[in-house]
């Protein structure tokens, strides 16, 4: 069966049957019990799964196209305290998007908290599912014009308990960070990849002509 014959489902194909409060804190977890509707046909048994609600987020590779630099910010991460590395990692900027605000406008604020920025225009790269096995979570992508000379050395809110290293970047030696492995968050990867194909020519519209062959 080809692409264009698999069954399309939306919303309407997943019954949820019940939506159990589990932790209620920063973030939320849930426990569902729901059921969905096969690629077979029919419907799949009732299943269980848990559910870690933490709301979607925006994200910006600051771009600074004159000197080819990047900012990446430096900064503690206690999803990474366990792991045999340093739990100090090389990202780009990015927020939660509260209540009322666009993934525009966080791109915006963030820049400005955690790397003393300005972004000039903004180019979406995708908006796209971290970890949908269990997480909520969906993350706006954007490139954002920026004058690198002026990225200060340290950035973040104290209030917030952040303590942020800036980090003024030239693209290739980012680029052999990024093969080396020193980068391993998934939305400077994506960032970073993309703009490494659109320098090189490739758009959006000649990769799907490819998929379409």
């Amino acid at each position: 069966m080809n692409r264009k014959q698999r069954p399309h489902f939306g919303p309407e194909d997943c019954e949820l049957i019940e939506e159990i409060p589990g932790y209620q804190g920063f973030f939320k977890l849930l426990r569902l019990r729901l059921r969905h509707k096969l690629f077979a046909g029919g419907w799949s048994q009732e299943i269980t799964r848990e559910l870690f609600v933490r709301g979607h987020a925006a994200a910006v590779l600051p771009y600074d196209a004159v000197r080819d630099e990047i900012i990446l910010v430096e900064q503690f991460r206690v999803g990474a305290v366990f792991e045999q590395g340093t739990p100090w990692l090389l990202e780009i900027v990015a927020g939660i998007v509260d209540e009322g605000e666009t993934p525009e406008e966080v791109v915006r604020r963030e820049a400005a908290e955690e790397a003393g920025l300005m972004l000039g225009s903004l180019t979406l790269i995708s908006s796209y599912y971290p970890s949908p096995g269990g997480c909520s979570e969906r993350i706006s992508l954007f490139l954002g014009e920026v004058d690198a000379s002026l990225a200060p050395t340290h950035g973040g809110l104290s209030d917030e308990s952040e303590d942020i290293r800036v980090h003024r970047v030239p693209r290739m030696l980012a680029m052999q960070w990024l093969a080396e492995g020193k980068l391993d968050n998934a939305s400077t990867i994506i960032a970073l990849q993309w703009l490494a194909l659109r320098l090189a020519g490739v758009s959006e519209t000649s990769v799907g002509a490819a998929d379409e062959r």
